[in-house]
């Protein structure tokens, strides 16, 4: 089964990528694994992404769709694979298409974890960090057993900049307005499947495996 993960930060992402990678045996491969791994390895690709990375640019379209290209057509995707943060555009979407193609493969679903935009702040702004033991806690779902104080060494638990409440608006804003278009193309493609990230984490992965089960069906 070749699937897309998408999902607003916070949404819980990586919680079920990791459920659905192990349940199904497909790979997760993130954007970020395939340029560590193009690089590591000294690719053509990657020599070439690392050289837009050090000089601090963004890496062009074109050296990302090869690089993900190379990285689905190793042997371990050939049951399957899970995207993560890939494809970002309509244009790299309907590069990955062709990729597919190429492969004589297409996608199954994009799953889209979809959580409310209050309740994503809620999530993210609650969380609290030790400057010193760097142990995170939340206000809400993982608090301290003494409010405002860390476990481990007693240190005062702050909030970074990046939790606070008008900066994760902010971003979540951004992330909200950017993916609008590839879900717009994904809904147009009828691969596009919402699924309630609301609820506990046990539940949003049992809406995911009936979904997954009915491919295998």
């Amino acid at each position: 089964m070749d699937l897309i993960l998408m999902g607003l930060p916070g949404a819980g992402k990586g919680t079920q990528a990791d459920r659905i990678k192990s349940e199904y045996n497909i790979p997760h491969i993130s954007t970020g694994d395939m340029f560590r791994a193009a690089i590591k390895e000294q690719t053509e690709l990657g020599v070439k992404a690392k050289g837009f990375m050090d000089a601090g640019e963004l890496v062009p379209d074109d050296v990302t769709i090869g690089i993900v290209k190379e990285r689905l057509s190793q042997d371990d995707c050939k049951d399957g694979f899970l995207l993560d943060g890939f494809p970002r555009t309509p244009v790299q979407a309907q590069a990955l298409e062709d990729i597919l193609s190429d492969l004589g493969r297409s996608l199954d679903y994009v799953l889209n974890i979809d959580v409310p935009k209050e309740k994503l702040v809620e999530r993210l702004a609650g969380r609290r960090v030790s400057p010193t033991s760097g142990r995170t806690y939340h206000v809400i779902y993982n608090p301290p057993k003494v409010d405002g104080v860390c476990d481990v060494d007693g240190s005062e638990l702050i909030q970074r900049e990046d939790d606070k409440p008008e900066t994760v608006e902010k971003r979540l804003d951004v992330n909200i307005e950017q993916q609008q278009p590839l879900k717009d193309f994904y809904t147009d493609k009828g691969y596009l499947k919402d699924i309630d990230g609301d609820q506990d984490i046990h539940v949003v992965y049992e809406q995911i495996d009936k979904l997954l089960k009915g491919l295998r069906a």
